[in-house]
């Protein structure tokens, strides 16, 4: 048993109450990201409702939730629709009466040269990783947030110089970037606050859904960046609870990168290979990709 797994609880570097009596939607709750961000949240006190398309995902990160004493619900639903979007932001509201935190999380790709993907491939990924995060806002905004307040955190990507490989995805999460800035002046007037955060490479469960030349762009990507690691999902979730709480009060519009420093990586420095980045590993019921056993 690892250091990690023989831990009993999250080790959050946030105050044990920091989001008593709050209530935060996390999308793509069932699994990486999302679940480490549900656990962290529930952990400092908030009522969380993780949302996702996979029922069977979802009722094991509730359980994992609920069996340390905190407060969680979940509902299936596909964030590009926006009937079932607002059939759960009004089913939570019955139920908790207030909505103070999203946590724009759900999404994902399919790695493909740009020249190959189908016109239905990439609007697909789009509507994903862009239209179903608009979809959310609105409703949790118009819904509630506007009359009444609170914080929006948008997950995005490391896309800063171009996504090659994933140009889809890329795409997106640039304009989610747009989104939340334009959000961020267009309701600051009902006090809601709308930032980003921006992963590179986290090693979480979704290394395992890639194969082929995907595989070896994941497993070459330490060498690439000045912090020579992939990142955690503890490190990420870090960020979003930073954004979400009082602490973050005058910023909005902004984001958070949580990559490494690869973005400034350049051609014209080379990149020491070294062993002094200690990661931030928080989650007590995380673990390493498949992939990342594998290739160890």
């Amino acid at each position: 048993m690892t250091a990690s797994e023989s831990r009993l609880h999250y080790q959050s570097i946030f105050k044990p109450e920091l989001f008593d009596g709050k209530v935060v939607i996390v999308t793509g709750g069932g699994s990486g990201i999302g679940r480490c961000a549900a656990h962290e949240l529930a952990w400092l006190g908030a009522h969380v409702v993780i949302v996702g398309r996979n029922p069977d995902k979802l009722a094991k990160v509730k359980a994992e939730i609920e069996a340390e004493g905190r407060l969680v619900s979940s509902h299936a639903c596909d964030i590009r629709d926006e009937v079932a979007v607002g059939t759960v932001v009004e089913a939570v509201l019955a139920a908790q009466g207030r909505i103070d935190g999203l946590v724009n999380n759900a999404g994902g790709q399919f790695f493909s040269p740009l020249k190959d993907i189908s016109t239905k491939g990439f609007e697909a990924v789009v509507r994903n990783n862009l239209v179903g995060g608009f979809i959310f806002m609105r409703e949790v905004y118009t819904r509630w947030m506007e009359q009444h307040g609170g914080s929006i955190v948008n997950i995005t990507a490391d896309m800063w110089n171009g996504l090659p490989g994933v140009a889809h995805s890329g795409s997106a999460r640039a304009g989610m970037t747009s989104l939340t800035e334009s959000a961020a002046c267009e309701w600051a007037a009902s006090g809601v606050r709308v930032n980003s955060v921006a992963p590179g490479m986290i090693a979480s469960s979704g290394f395992d859904n890639y194969t082929g030349e995907a595989v070896s762009k994941i497993l070459d990507f330490p060498k690439a960046v000045p912090v020579q690691r992939y990142g955690t999902v503890a490190e990420v979730s870090a960020a979003i609870v930073f954004l979400l709480s009082p602490a973050a009060a005058f910023i909005t519009g902004s984001c958070i990168r949580v990559d490494g420093g690869g973005p400034n990586a350049r051609s014209s420095w080379k990149l020491q290979v070294h062993d002094k980045s200690v990661p931030f590993d928080g989650f007590h019921l995380d673990a390493l990709p498949d992939l990342l056993k594998n290739d160890r």
